[in-house]
């Protein structure tokens, strides 16, 4: 563990953790039932005559808990103290406390400072605390995810199949698939009617299955396919309908079916916050027989949203008038998703592999507790439940909640955007110390299964495409309008700094703890702005093969090394913009070296082989350069 002493020279105390023999200093969350024993190394230099660590759990007071002194060896002491984290928890089997380290030094006192929950300074005032994540005892995330890699698909935007498929009169058609330009609003926040579709649907996807399997993928997230009218869906119409244009039910059962021969799971996009206004449960346009909320006032799913002022005025997601927003403490709206035979039930029986839920901080802690007793029962404990959080999920606060999802009632794992955030501070700013603190503290502060569970991207429907930020190197674009945008590509030499760089992005997404999920056409070298220019089609025939080639050959060492799956997450180095970490599991051990800077740089490991390359690596990183040695 490196440390730094601000107020003490030379004399920094050592902090270990060990559970079940095993060393557990980088980690902050464990099992119900784990026994941690701390020991603390303090040179006599510092002055300490004691050692107290203070814990409470989160909100509650604190109380100190005096490590007993063990042995003096060379001017060392050492302090121990074993916490028993079923006593700690009482009957609730699980909580989220926060602690210190206090070294008493007779007239003053030195508080541990922690910035990422591993790493810590020396203060003479109570600082940042370490984070203790104590989740029930059982808690374990599905064995089939962890080393997986995961392909996000937008559906209409990847592949059009050959096979039976809805039309609709309200909708725009753009046969243009490799220059056409989707809709866009003239500015950011105007209202789009997203109804241009360019006939991609759930045939194209199982047809392109074997490409698909030759990048390694095991599972595929689509978004939303309910009945909708907008190209995304994210407006649902109806949960218990497949779109008619994306190929309906059959596509999709025949969709399950091919991708289960290739071992390829498919998660559905649960979007359960809110309906769109044109639905069955809303029916604002009188589209579905005066059915909804709005259309009729004695409607059976009249309590499901909250009138303001009927119907005009209604509580909605972000203020979006076309997304009425479901009220969930109504047991009927609720259970009509988590309940026996229920929506989340339905499609899991069908044979997905669970779910990615859309704006988990609006879902209601009794939602997702309820979700998950369904989607583990109807699947036999195998079913993936996925939230869209986008901070630290052990520490979020929702609606000044503090949110329990990672702690065995909830969720199995989270978008990490916090990764994202990481590797663009890597490879954009040149921050590798910034990298490495983003990756100790989810590591530190997230259940080992969870980690190995989590969804690493570096694009989404959401964000910029990450050849586009990668090619542009934070350059200023506030210049540019829409319709700059939607024409806008990089230069050459723009192009293949992000090619580099993104070669380089795509070893930190692989090799990480969690699970690598592709945004669809990323590894073909697809550009684009801020949603919607982040979702052209796909470039079939027409992909990076450079690009394309990286990706394929990260997908074949991912799977064939097992380390990848659970194996250990440890930074070895982290200065300027390089930065070393490791993954092993016993006497096994890969060394993953990415150098973003402009000079070569000297790192351990001289004669190992580079999985990249297959070659004897020589001690020398070369600037823009990646290695993963065995």
């Amino acid at each position: 563990m490196l440390t730094r002493l601000s107020v003490a020279g030379d004399c920094t105390p050592r902090i270990s953790k060990t559970v079940n023999g095993k060393d557990a200093s980088s980690r902050g969350a464990f099992p119900c039932g784990s026994v941690i024993d701390f020991t603390v190394s303090c040179p006599r230099s510092l002055g300490s005559s004691a050692v107290v660590l203070r814990i409470a759990r989160d909100g509650e007071a604190y109380r100190d808990l005096p490590l007993s002194y063990a042995k003096t060896e060379n001017g060392v002491d050492e302090y121990a103290l074993s916490l028993d984290t079923a006593e700690l928890c009482g009957g609730a089997g699980e909580g989220l406390f926060y602690y210190e380290l206090l070294f008493l030094r007779g007239l003053d006192t030195l508080f541990t400072d922690t910035y990422n929950f591993v790493d810590f300074t020396l203060e003479r005032a109570s600082g940042g605390r370490f984070i203790l994540l104590i989740h029930k005892a059982d808690f374990d995330t599905p064995e089939w995810f962890k080393g997986s890699i995961m392909y996000h698909v937008f559906v209409d935007r990847f592949a059009v199949g050959e096979g039976e498929v809805g039309t609709r009169d309200d909708v725009i058609i753009n046969s243009d698939w490799e220059n056409g330009i989707m809709q866009y609003p003239e500015k950011a926040g105007d209202k789009l009617a997203n109804n241009m579709f360019f006939g991609g649907n759930l045939w194209g996807i199982a047809e392109k299955l074997p490409y698909l399997s030759s990048l390694g993928v095991g599972v595929i997230y689509l978004s939303p396919i309910f009945k909708a009218y907008s190209n995304h869906k994210y407006d649902t119409g109806n949960y218990l309908e497949i779109d008619a244009m994306f190929g309906g039910e059959a596509a999709f059962k025949n969709l399950l079916d091919k991708a289960k021969e290739l071992n390829i799971r498919i998660i559905l996009d649960g979007v359960f916050n809110h309906t769109g206004d044109d639905s069955l449960y809303f029916d604002r346009y009188e589209k579905y027989g005066r059915t909804g909320a709005y259309s009729n006032p004695d409607s059976p799913f009249r309590e499901w949203f909250r009138f303001r002022n009927y119907p005009d005025e209604y509580e909605t997601w972000w203020g979006i008038q076309i997304l009425p927003k479901l009220n969930h403490s109504v047991d009927d709206c609720r259970e009509y998703f988590t309940g026996k035979g229920g929506v989340c039930e339905k499609y899991i029986e069908m044979g997905i592999g669970g779910w990615r839920l859309d704006v988990a901080d609006e879902l209601s802690d009794t939602f997702l507790d309820e979700l998950r007793d369904v989607v583990k029962g109807a699947s036999a404990g195998e079913g993936i439940i996925i939230g869209e959080v986008w901070e630290n999920a052990a520490e979020k606060i929702s609606y000044s909640q503090r949110r329990r999802y990672l702690r065995g009632d909830q969720l199995d794992s989270v978008m990490n955007y916090p990764f994202r955030n990481a590797a663009l501070a890597l490879l954009v700013d040149g921050d590798a110390p910034f990298f490495a603190d983003i990756l100790k503290s989810v590591y530190a502060s997230y259940p080992k299964c969870v980690c190995d569970s989590l969804m690493n991207l570096l694009g989404t429907h959401d964000t910029e495409r990450i050849l586009t930020v990668l090619g542009n190197g934070g350059r200023d674009l506030s210049e540019f309008t829409n319709d700059d945008f939607a024409v806008m590509k990089l230069s050459d030499s723009d192009r293949e700094r992000g090619i580099n760089l993104l070669k380089l992005a795509a070893t930190l997404q692989y090799t990480v703890y969690g699970v690598p999920s592709v945004f669809y056409g990323d590894e073909a070298g697809v550009e684009g702005y801020s949603d919607p220019f982040c979702r052209k089609t796909y470039p079939w025939g027409r992909e990076c093969g450079e690009l394309l080639a990286h990706y394929r050959l990260l997908g074949k060492i991912r799977t064939q090394n097992d380390v990848f799956k659970d194996g250990d997450f440890q930074i070895e180095r982290a200065e300027g913009a390089l930065v070393v970490y490791s993954r092993f599991d016993g006497d096994r051990r890969i060394t993953v070296a990415v150098n973003a800077s402009g000079e070569a740089a000297c790192i351990d490991g001289k004669g190992r082989t580079d999985l990249l390359t297959g070659a004897a690596f020589d001690g020398t990183l070369a600037p823009m350069c990646a290695v993963i040695l065995n």
